[in-house]
């Protein structure tokens, strides 16, 4: 069960964020001023911070900053009325890791959380078993049984993308510009990559008239 720190004073969404994530299952600490959230991060370890922007003492931009600062590396969400481009950058400047508007679909916040955590999770192990694949994150590479699986340049770059947005649709746009080659990125080139993903061992689904996704193992 995940650990989440959410810091929001607004009493009516806090309440209502508290019953909602906790139905799913998640373990909720609230702190409604930027000193009650210090203290808790004190003293819990977190797996994830909800942080809203207009907050008594700091406002959220100081206190994730302040945290980063100290060594903080707890994964982060903005949740904030503010939806001009300057707030949105300030935020991923201080460290942020994803930025949701409010008002906000419940929905989309829970799938938020998700790939947050399950990307934490990755990172903290450096690596991800899939079915009898390893996928090493900081080398980029995929073995079986230890084995070095040999991948083309730009298969690498594929399999990069699709192990960081694991479960996720990615757009057949989104593929192209992660290819990066005017020559290389057509349609036809991407089917014949993930051809040869497919055929060592990893389940891409064809979301038709949108992209691929690699189902979770």
């Amino acid at each position: 069960m995940a650990r989440i720190l959410l810091v929001e004073d607004d009493q009516i969404l806090s309440e209502t964020l508290l019953e909602l994530l906790e139905d799913e299952g998640y373990d909720l600490t609230l702190a409604q001023t930027a000193n009650e959230a210090v203290e808790a991060t004190y003293s819990n370890e977190f797996e994830l911070m909800l942080l809203d922007v207009n907050i008594p003492d700091q406002n959220g931009f100081e206190l994730l900053q302040m945290l980063r600062s100290s060594g903080n590396t707890t994964p982060s969400i903005f949740l904030t009325s503010l939806n001009d481009i300057a707030s949105l950058s300030r935020g991923f400047e201080v460290g942020a890791d994803d930025y949701i508007k409010k008002p906000f679909d419940f929905d989309e916040l829970i799938i938020r959380i998700q790939a947050l955590l399950r990307k934490s999770f990755n990172a903290k192990n450096n690596e991800v078993k899939y079915n009898s694949l390893v996928y090493k994150i900081s080398t980029n590479e995929l073995l079986d049984a230890g084995k070095l699986i040999q991948l083309a340049p730009q298969e690498q770059k594929l399999l990069s993308l699709l192990f960081k947005r694991i479960d996720e649709t990615i757009t057949k746009q989104e593929l192209l510009h992660e290819l990066d080659s005017v020559n290389e990125s057509s349609e036809g080139a991407l089917r014949v990559y993930i051809t040869k993903l497919r055929k060592v061992g990893l389940e891409i689904q064809t979301i038709k008239g949108t992209g691929y996704r690699l189902v979770k193992a």
